[in-house]
């Protein structure tokens, strides 16, 4: 359950990983390619028959094939460093990222503390609920929300008004006209930038409470309170 737990509150390890092994897997199958049609080219020139040669013509398409093979190798190298380039560059433009609040579609690690949220209506709707399921995917609170975009502030209570336990909620808004579901879609959660790391090539923030996102999924920046 731990570990479980330490996965869907920090998604980024397990997207990292996932990303490094397979750009392992895929340049030692490349180069491994490269090493064996070499050996194999450099054993037919040695050992062909010197009273019947092969043909100048096929060993010109072993070299083009040769030569393609050598060029993906270089691409895939150029590309990687390209990758790192462009990700120092985000890295460097996300340092003053650094203690500010971000807004992103992302979990709440509940603590005990309020969390300040943000949720968009429905136009057509008369009323929203704000719904909060745990990492099971079970709804375990059901709170009628201001029908407004304002942020404000959800401290943890459960339906039966006592705080829920710690743990890892999602949070959504359902917005209603009489007695139908319009739409349930993801409330923003506000959280304060504590470090923005390169994960799998691709640029991650985490927040004080523990959750991480990618940076792209922030939606707005302000001043901590």
């Amino acid at each position: 359950m731990e570990i479980l737990s330490a996965i869907q509150s920090n998604p980024a390890s397990a997207a990292a990983a996932a990303a490094t092994a397979e750009a392992e897997s895929s340049a030692a199958s490349i180069a491994s390619d490269f090493d064996t049609f070499l050996q194999l080219l450099t054993a037919q020139m040695r050992n062909q028959d010197p009273l019947d040669p092969t043909d100048s013509t096929e060993f010109t398409a072993q070299l083009a094939t040769f030569s393609g093979v050598e060029q993906q190798v270089r691409t895939n190298d150029l590309l990687r460093e390209m990758q790192a380039s462009f990700t120092a560059m985000n890295m460097g433009q996300l340092s003053g990222w650094i203690g500010m609040e971000a807004r992103a579609e992302m979990s709440v690690n509940f603590t005990g503390a309020p969390t300040t949220l943000q949720i968009t209506p429905h136009t057509l709707a008369d009323r929203m609920e704000l719904i909060v399921r745990n990492q099971n995917g079970d709804v375990v609170a059901s709170t009628p929300a201001v029908l407004s975009d304002d942020p404000f502030t959800w401290n943890g209570l459960g339906n039966d008004g006592q705080p829920l336990p710690n743990g890892t909620y999602t949070l959504s808004a359902q917005s209603w006209r009489d007695e139908e579901i319009l739409e349930d879609r993801a409330a923003f959660v506000f959280g304060v930038i504590s470090e923005a790391q390169t994960l799998g090539g691709e640029v991650w923030v985490s927040m004080e409470n523990g959750i991480s996102v990618p940076a792209e999924a922030v939606q707005g920046l302000r001043r901590a309170p």
